[in-house]
């Protein structure tokens, strides 16, 4: 599941996706000198020698809730040098996909994280070794003991990949866990369920059920156990640093928007 959401986000052609086709077109070079966030009656906008900055798709203009949120563009424009690489841009990118995207679009991010949580990474438990089976319990069945008694819920975890339908009412309230968040968070939360494979590590961490570093363990236990049967991947852990990269910035517009 968490490849399919992966590639769901990196097919946004202006937002994640942008970055999937550096390798194949020359970069843009740097165009602007100063960079500058300014404070608007709808929000904060970063400019580049006095212009706001917009999509690069629909050319949206780009106004963000969050001062924080500002900055953190703001710097990522700044730290360009002679050329633009998106690919460094974490945070551009991750905005200008929830704007390209467009508030009509809220709803099934809100679905696509549901849908995850009803069919999710912490509910599907291996068998054997044991010692995968105890790392499971130990960091799974927390978050969602920590859940069930937040939300009022009952979730039922099964051996194997066979699926195993949740209640109904779980999976209402967990929808309900959702309401009032935004573009932006949503498009953040999808993203963080796209990263860990799991919509209920992103409700958790919405919630401040649990921290990033909890969120971050708990998804990475089947990848770490086979690390240490196997040893480190060079590539493999590259492109898990690239998804460490994505993941705090996901987060860090949660908490901004939260705040």
């Amino acid at each position: 599941m968490r490849d399919q959401l992966e590639d769901a986000l990196n097919n946004q052609q202006f937002g994640y996706g942008q970055a999937q086709h550096i390798n194949q077109v020359e970069l843009p070079k740097r165009f602007y000198k100063d960079v500058d966030v300014a404070r608007t009656n709808d929000g904060f906008v970063v400019t580049l020698d006095g212009k706001q900055t917009r999509t690069p798709g629909r050319k949206l203009p780009i106004v963000v809730p969050a001062q924080s949120i500002a900055q953190a563009m703001a710097a990522e424009w700044a730290a360009q040098e002679k050329y633009i690489d998106p690919t460094t841009m974490p945070m551009v990118r991750l905005i200008n996909s929830a704007v390209e995207s467009g508030e009509e679009n809220a709803p099934a991010f809100r679905a696509e994280i549901g849908k995850f949580a009803g069919n999710d990474l912490l509910l599907y438990r291996a068998d054997a070794p044991q010692e995968l089976v105890d790392d499971q319990e130990l960091h799974w069945d927390g978050a969602l003991v920590t859940l069930a008694r937040h939300f009022d819920v009952a979730f039922q975890p099964t051996i194997g990949i066979i699926h195993q339908p949740q209640p109904a009412s779980t999976l209402t309230k967990l929808d309900t866990a959702l309401e009032g968040q935004g573009l932006l968070s949503l498009t953040a939360l999808v993203s963080i369920t796209g990263i860990t494979g799991s919509g209920l590590l992103a409700i958790a961490l919405l919630h401040q059920l649990l921290d990033a570093e909890q969120v971050w363990t708990a998804a990475h236990v089947d990848e770490d156990h086979q690390i240490r049967l196997w040893g480190e991947d060079e590539e493999a852990m590259t492109r898990r640093a690239k998804r460490r990269v994505e993941f705090d910035t996901a987060v860090s517009v949660v908490d901004a928007l939260r705040a």
